[in-house]
């Protein structure tokens, strides 16, 4: 399988950056607050980290591995690797949910768009203080502008994935996470300045075990699949880009590590602040445009501060969508033998479609509900607790189960280049402790929203 005939990332900074640009994204500092907000704070990050470094890690390093030593896209790869199998259908399960993540997305990136808009205008950020839960809601109830920057999003995600390999996903993840970093610190150690913030710091990292169920076990095992972007087939699709001499566990390990790092200073730089003002941690998808807003309105500057927080979130999301754009876009690129720019326009096309139903769900669609769910949450709920979890669990299957035990430590040794200490463990872990795992959380929390449907279907 030559790899000398596909794009490869330039370097190992630009495969870190890459790939922790797919991971440290829209997930962890939209995501990830409002999550830990509903699901009782610092108990839920201690699960949240567990799950990150003992599920997240093996089947990021599984994926590279697939990736790299089947050297296609996340359909191809499977196939090269078993030719006579239909094991490619995890890779086609990886397409369909990167497209549904990728609508939602969009949405929230949208209103990023619109916010930074409002704080150029100094609407969110007057001295004289207003509702900005009301802000929100009248915003994301209207029609054109919701649709519109959702479309300039998609756009935008397109147009870089469309410069390819080096010269689209790595140059400018290189150039946007340094930012994005830069920011989140910044406004971390701002929030920690505020009378009250204490409490905040109390609600992240003083654990109450008692708020965590099954719901709650279920958020943090799909948050760290979300965060990582496994089991949607952008680490195969990456890992294929990944040169023979880079040291693939070193790679997962450091964004895991980095991941962790970044989602703990999104949560420290809201919920102090979030205290400090009174407001409740149950803020839900909203909570980034509701909390943050209210900061600024106290700020010297405030304006030029939200604009700058806002212009981050469109970097997050931006980071987070454009792998999962080429998903799709190298497996049409590849299977259909299509150009990068005709692959690229056809699958930015139906997140798009899907985008439109996502974003009018807070609006004319409101009232339309799966299993008591709007078309957001929906989509949230569909590609968290059931896409993920099942890609994740036909990823582990394969590697572990079905491939060659050998071929799986060339690949981690870089053909005995290198130490692999931990081999059994990682063996052992995604052969019987992440399916395990993984398949206890998602048929718990199937069974719960199941219960619901039945519920719904019957008018009971």
């Amino acid at each position: 399988m030559n790899q000398q005939n596909r794009d490869t990332f330039s370097s190992k900074f630009g495969v870190l950056m890459a790939v922790i640009a797919s991971a440290v994204g829209l997930g962890s500092i939209w995501r990830f607050p409002y999550l830990l907000g509903e699901n009782g704070g610092g108990a839920f990050l201690i699960i949240y980290i567990a799950f990150m470094i003992l599920i997240g890690t093996p089947v990021m390093l599984s994926e590279f591995i697939i990736g790299r030593k089947g050297q296609g896209n996340v359909l191809r790869s499977f196939k090269n690797l078993s030719p006579k199998s239909h094991w490619y259908l995890v890779g086609l399960m990886g397409i369909l949910t990167a497209f549904v993540i990728l609508s939602f997305y969009s949405t929230v990136a949208g209103w990023a768009f619109q916010y930074m808009i409002f704080s150029a205008k100094n609407i969110i950020t007057q001295p004289v203080s207003i509702n900005h839960a009301q802000v929100f809601s009248d915003f994301t109830s209207t029609i054109v502008l919701p649709l519109t920057w959702m479309f300039v999003f998609v756009g935008l995600t397109a147009l870089v994935v469309a410069f390819g390999v080096q010269k689209g996903i790595e140059k400018y993840s290189k150039i946007l996470m340094p930012i994005m970093f830069l920011a989140l610190i910044l406004l971390a150690i701002k929030g920690l300045t505020l009378p009250g913030s204490m409490e905040g710091l109390k609600f992240l990292f003083y654990p109450d075990f008692s708020k965590i169920n099954t719901h709650a076990i279920l958020s943090a095992l799909g948050q760290a699949a979300f965060s990582l972007s496994v089991g949607n087939g952008i680490m195969i699709t990456y890992g294929s880009y990944i040169k023979k001499n880079e040291n693939l566990p070193s790679t997962a390990f450091s964004v895991t590590i980095i991941d962790i790092v970044s989602a703990t200073i999104c949560a420290i730089a809201i919920f102090p602040a979030l205290f400090a003002l009174g407001m409740r941690p149950e803020q839900g998808p909203g909570l980034v445009y509701v909390v943050y807003p209210a900061i600024f309105e106290q700020m010297h500057g405030g304006h030029f501060f939200a604009m700058s927080f806002f212009f981050m979130l469109i970097i997050a999301a931006l980071t987070s969508a454009i792998p999962m754009l080429e998903v799709a876009v190298a497996t049409l690129k590849e299977e259909l033998k299509m150009s990068r720019r005709k692959a690229t326009i056809i699958s930015a096309t139906f997140p798009a479609i899907i985008g439109i139903f996502t974003t009018l769900s807070f609006g004319p669609l409101r009232n339309v509900k799966i299993i008591g769910l709007n078309i957001f949450d929906a989509s949230d709920f569909l590609a968290s607790n059931i896409l993920l979890p099942l890609g994740i669990l036909g990823i582990v299957l394969f590697l572990g189960w079905f491939y060659s035990r050998e071929h799986i430590k060339e690949e981690i040794t870089n053909q005995g280049k290198l130490s692999a200490k931990f081999f059994p463990v990682f063996l052992f872990l995604i052969r019987y402790i992440i399916p395990i795992a993984v398949l206890i959380v998602f048929l718990k929390g199937l069974g719960m929203e199941g219960f619901g449907l039945m519920e719904h279907w019957l008018g009971e």
